[in-house]
């Protein structure tokens, strides 16, 4: 894997706890903010698609009302509890 080296700013504080980690684990602060950032981007690259495809089925017609939605959690735990609502 190749790599390359930015600048990143961070407090005082956050750069003390993760000298501290860093002589812990017996990594290195590099190490561990690299793998801090990889992990950030795996999470938030999955959520940023899956609003991606949410908004494209909706874009196609494939949301259900929120009126349905609203009326069926409303029904919770009561005697006459809906089903979940489906597309039509």
């Amino acid at each position: 894997m190749r790599s390359t080296t930015f600048t990143v700013r961070v407090d005082t504080g956050v750069k003390k706890r993760l000298e501290r980690l860093a002589k812990s684990t017996g990594r290195s602060r590099s190490f561990l903010a690299a793998e801090a950032i990889n992990e950030y981007l795996e999470v938030n690259e999955w959520q940023v698609a899956g609003i991606r495809r949410a908004i494209a089925s909706l874009d196609r017609g494939e949301g259900i009302p929120h009126d349905s939605v609203k009326d069926w959690v409303a029904s919770w735990g009561g005697a006459n509890e809906k089903p979940a609502p489906r597309r039509s």
